[in-house]
């Protein structure tokens, strides 16, 4: 009998060890990067098979010094507050996301365990919801490795190549890098195509305002970027560019339409006027000159 247990536990123990195996392989290794720049992302290879022509692929990779401060900035401020201090995984923002309420988690505590439970449920209903609590370091391991798949599997396997990219790579690398290879249009790739097709000028030269628009654009490139009906991304700038100048304000849930629509007007159009010559007179009016002189009020009469 003991001997069957154990064959069962080192049967698991290789399970786990393979699967983990799996969610942190990956090819190239993420400390290629420290020095290279990707000729081509898993990201950017999957809107090829979606048919963006791989010859009108706009693509210039430059260091941070290549651009304004402001990027970076406006990066962290819109995607990742806490980029500084995680490893890879935001657990705050997560548990904000899946709205997971109570405080440390005690597999032991039964209220714990339902909480969980009712989070993970909110989760497969709302995925969407667990974008804004992806990193930089997620996004990035998307980008370079995976796909926009929502597949919880996938989800899992970001992870873990989060976790090898903060300890493979610098803060300051993983952010380049970031604003290198992130989609901001069709077929538009990082900061500096991106300033040179929407502004004229190179990423270096572009204005706060401009940098929190490049990045207002993230969660939508697609939908709504600078020259595609850009009232979504125009919104969240604003927004980013109130954070970038200290006021405390937060991100709030994004409008489900790309484009802001003023409110209606009450009419939406009037009809012209006819012209006055044009309408019938009542029948009981009768001609000023026909009225007897000594109706009228004298003070009412032009002198």
């Amino acid at each position: 009998m003991r001997r069957w247990t154990l064959r069962i536990l080192l049967g698991a123990a290789a399970v786990v060890l393979l699967g983990a195996g799996w969610l942190g392989f990956v090819w190239p290794p993420p400390s290629w990067w420290r020095a290279h720049w990707p000729a081509r992302t898993a990201f950017m290879a999957m809107r090829e098979g979606q048919g963006a022509a791989a010859a009108g692929r706009a693509y210039r990779p430059v260091g941070l010094d290549a651009m304004t401060a402001w990027l970076p900035r406006a990066a962290t401020t819109a995607e990742d507050d806490a980029f500084y201090e995680h490893h890879g995984i935001d657990w705050h923002a997560l548990r904000q996301a899946l709205g997971y309420r109570r405080g440390d988690f005690d597999w032991a505590s039964e209220r714990d365990r339902a909480e969980l439970r009712r989070a993970m449920n909110r989760a497969a209903e709302r995925r969407d919801r667990l974008r804004g609590a992806s990193t930089i370091t997620q996004q990035l391991a998307k980008n370079l490795y995976l796909s926009s798949s929502r597949n919880p599997l996938r989800k899992i396997k970001e992870a873990a190549i989060a976790y090898r990219l903060e300890w493979a790579l610098s803060k300051q690398r993983i952010l380049e890098l970031y604003l290198n290879v992130a989609e901001l249009g069709t077929n538009l790739w990082g900061v500096e195509a991106a300033s040179r097709r929407y502004f004229g000028r190179s990423a270096l030269a572009i204005s706060m305002e401009q940098a929190a628009l490049l990045m207002g654009t993230l969660p939508h490139p697609l939908t709504s970027n600078p020259s595609h009906r850009p009232g979504r991304a125009r919104w969240r700038a604003q927004l980013i560019v109130r954070r970038l100048r200290g006021e405390d304000v937060m991100m709030p849930v994004e409008p489900d339409e790309d484009e802001i629509v003023p409110p209606a007007p009450i009419l939406d159009s009037l009809p012209p006027l006819p012209a006055p010559d044009s309408l019938p007179l009542p029948r009981d009016t009768l001609p000023r000159d026909t009225l007897p002189r000594d109706t009228l009020r004298t003070d009412s009469l032009p002198r």
